[in-house]
Order: structure tokens, then sequence, then C-alpha cells
């Protein structure tokens, strides 16, 4: 079959998870249902982080960024697929399909960078809580986060570019709900090496990294949590990682099965099915997580409505501050 040049290329077909039309009225509503949820979720993670004034601290402060960046990732797909549902469409515009590319790659990214950042200010609270406030100054977690920026937007770059100059045949048919990058591949003319070793690369590096410097973290921070003589310590040393250990496992695990499906499978609509779990599932758990067992998320959220004097007044504590627990080795 003879290449073309993909600057020719005007709209390429996204099959989504059914092509089934009894299905596809399910999905939508399910995925709008989904999609609200996690917007207003976050949004609310976001508003409580930024009105109380008690949760002016680094985590707080990355978990925000976090919410900002799941309703940023969740919405650079699903807006997408339930207009052409609405529509009964399946096309999208190259350029659209490359946009929507770009940023699905730079936050999920970002989602990786933040979870490490964050598993790195647990082990600081942790494992060393009187230097805490030290350590993690504003200038820190702000250096923390524009570097995750900065460096998931020229990842990204790479991979839109390196997408570019590729040339494409008739076949423009994507067996996902998204114009997601290895789909994109699959659909060029000639060989693709460069490109299927960029991404195993930089899924290694990208992914990798932050997940050594996550277990790195909790590595210590277990040694530090053995540590402790009180089984009230230890109970209340770990209860400050539970919230972020249930997100990291969400989206890894979750990003890892879909890898091994598609790969022992060799499907697209295995892959399509199991990649709505990292791509929607997690980011809509994200704000639960983090708010049933979070007193001071309930506490500012409630204050934020004004609902404080019909539940009560709940004591302030203050977490990692308040640890003292013995330091890393």
């Amino acid at each position: 079959m003879e290449p073309r040049n993909n600057t020719k290329i005007s709209k390429l077909l996204l099959l989504g998870l059914s092509e089934e039309i009894e299905l596809q009225s399910l999905i939508s509503g399910l995925f709008l249902s989904m999609y609200l949820i996690t917007v207003f979720g976050n949004l609310l993670i976001i508003l409580a982080v930024s009105s109380g004034s008690h949760l002016h601290i680094p985590i707080y402060f990355f978990l925000s960024n976090l919410s900002f960046v799941d309703i940023c990732f969740i919405s650079t797909t699903i807006p997408k697929m339930l207009w052409n549902v609405q529509m009964q469409s399946q096309v999208i515009t190259y350029e659209g399909c490359i946009t929507q590319m770009y940023f699905y790659i730079l936050f999920g990214a970002l989602d990786d960078f933040l979870l490490a950042v964050m598993a790195y200010d647990r082990y600081v609270a942790i494992c060393h809580p009187l230097h805490y406030t030290v350590i993690m100054n504003p200038w820190l977690c702000g250096c923390l986060v524009l570097a995750s920026w900065i460096i998931s937007a020229v990842y990204s770059l790479l991979h839109s570019l390196m997408v570019l100059h590729l040339s494409f045949c008739s076949d423009l048919e994507i067996h996902h709900f998204f114009c997601e990058t290895k789909q994109l591949v699959q659909l060029a003319c000639y060989n693709t090496f460069l490109n299927d070793t960029t991404l195993c690369f930089g899924a290694v590096i990208m992914g990798g990294g932050p997940l050594t410097g996550i277990l790195y973290s909790y590595s210590k921070i277990v040694s530090s949590i053995c540590g402790i003589s009180s089984a009230h310590g230890k109970y209340k040393a770990f209860s400050t990682c539970v919230s972020h250990l249930s997100i990291v496992s969400l989206f890894y695990f979750s990003g890892l099965g879909v890898y091994l499906s598609s790969a022992a499978t060799h499907s697209s609509h295995s892959s399509a099915t199991g990649s709505v779990m990292y791509t929607v599932v997690t980011p809509m758990l994200t704000p639960f997580i983090y708010s049933l067992r979070n007193k001071d998320i309930k506490r500012a959220l409630k204050r934020f409505f004004g609902m404080e004097s019909l539940f009560g007044m709940e004591t302030f504590i203050k977490g990692p501050f308040s640890l003292e627990l013995k330091k890393c080795p």
C-alpha cells in the first residue's frame, strides 16, 4: 500500500469502545456521569485547599495541583468522546488528534511526577518531622511543581513532533475512544522503529523514574514507622500515607494492567477498555479517597459551604507536624 504524506490528512476515525448504537447511549450516560463527578469532586478539593488557611501546607499544595491536573487529564478525552456519540460521528480532525495526544501525554506525565513529589513530601514529614517546614519550603515546592510541568511538556512535545513526521496509509481508523499514541503510530505506512523505541524508552524513564522515587520514599517511611514503639504512633504515621498509597496503586496497577493485557492479547479493544481505569476512574476516585478520611479537607469544605455549625466543631489535628518519629537511617 502506497503511503501518503501526513500533511494531506484531514481527519481520522475514533471507533470508541463499542460500535453498537444501544451500548453507545449507555456508555455515553455512564461517562458523562463520571466526568461530572470527577470535575466537581476535584474542584471541591481545590476550593477546600484555597479557602482553608490551615491547608496552606505543602502536601495540600501538591494535592490541589494533582486535582487540577486530573480535571485537565480527563477533559482531554471524555468531552470529545461524548460529542462524537451525541452527534453520531466518529470523526476527529488530524490537528485535533495531535492536540489531544499532546495534552493527554502532558497531563498523564504530570500525574506521574506529582505522585512522586507527594511521596517525597510524606518521606520528609515522617522521617524528618522537625525539619519538615525548613526542607519543604515554598520555594522548593514551587520548583518541584514547575520542574514537573517543564519535563512533562518537553516529553509530550517530543512525541507529538515524532508523530507529525509520520506518513499514513488510507486506513485511518483508531480502535480507541481517544488519540492514543501507540494506536496512532500503528497507522503509519513505513517502519516505525524509532517511534516504538522512543515510546518504550520514554515509558521506562517517565514511568520508572517517578515509581523508583516513590518506592524509595516508602521504604524509608516503613523503616521509620517500624522504629516507633507504640501501636498508636505507628497507626497515626501510616494513616498520613494511606490516601496517597491508594492513588499510586490505582494509577500504576491500572496502567500496568492495560500494558500487560494489550501485550498478551494484542487486542486494541481490550487496551481501550482497560485504559478507562487510569484515564477516567482514577481521577474520579482521587477526591473521594483524599476527603472521606481526611478531617482537614472535610472541615474546610464545611466551612466553605457554611455548614460547620450544623456538624459541630471538629478538633484540628496537624498530622505530620505533631509526629515525633524516629529519624530515618
